[in-house]
Formats: C-alpha cells, structure tokens, sequence
C-alpha cells in the first residue's frame, strides 16, 4: 500500500534527522539497501563503458585490431551489466521479485496452510455436513 504524502513528507523528516543525528549509522543502513548496490553497479558500468569507448577509438586511431576488440567486448558487457543491474534496482524499486521466489513463496504457503490434501479434507467435510450435495 503507497504512502500517503503527509507519511512520506514525515518519513523524509525522521530520516533526516536520523542522519544528522547518527551519520555513521545512517551511512550503515543506507549501505544495506540494494538500491544503493544497484545504482552503483550502474555507474561502475557506465564507467567501464566509457573504457570500452575509449580502447575502440584508441585501437581505430592506432590500428590495433586486438584493442578494437577487446574495447567492443568491453563495450557489449558493460551494457549487458548496466541492463541487468538497472532491472534489478527497478524491480527493488516497485518492490517486484522473480517469478521463482514467487513459486516458492506460494510453496510455503500453502505448506503452512497444511498443504493441499488437508485443504481438500476440509472442502470434503464441509460438503459432508451441508449435506452431501
């Protein structure tokens, strides 16, 4: 359920002030939050991509086929990084999971429900004491 704007405006102020208060333990919380994570893989890949950039241009100026290689290759892995660290940071943002937590999650469930067969026992009984239908 979102935030209602009074709660996020209060929000915003109990963590300002807890960072002015306690800066290293807000320093610690912020580290643990993998939005931080996945924003910095981003950036790190943004930063490798411009280094791929630079060894296919250099390699092109230079002649060195190795180089030009070797800076595409820098190239093509760095976005692939970026996407898939931008996914995750977006699917951490909507609070979105991968469908195999999901599956799992259900498995827990209905294990603590008592599982199917005990949910089919009590569909049985009901029925029984309705009357039979």
């Amino acid at each position: 359920m979102p935030l209602s704007e009074h709660e996020q405006r209060q929000l915003e102020q109990i963590e300002q002030a807890l960072y002015a208060e306690h800066p290293r333990l807000a320093r610690i919380m912020r580290a643990k939050d993998p939005k931080v994570h996945y924003r910095r893989r981003v950036v790190q890949a943004a930063i490798c991509f411009l280094a791929g950039v630079a060894m296919v241009a250099t390699g092109f100026v230079f002649r060195y086929i190795g180089l030009e290689i070797a800076g595409f290759v820098l190239l093509l892995g760095s976005v692939l990084w970026a996407v898939a660290s931008y996914r995750r940071m977006a699917g951490v943002l909507v609070g979105r999971t991968g469908g195999r937590r999901r599956r799992r999650d259900r498995r827990a469930v209905n294990r603590a429900d008592g599982g199917m067969m005990e949910r089919l026992e009590a569909r049985w009984r009901r029925r029984q004491e309705r009357g039979g239908r």
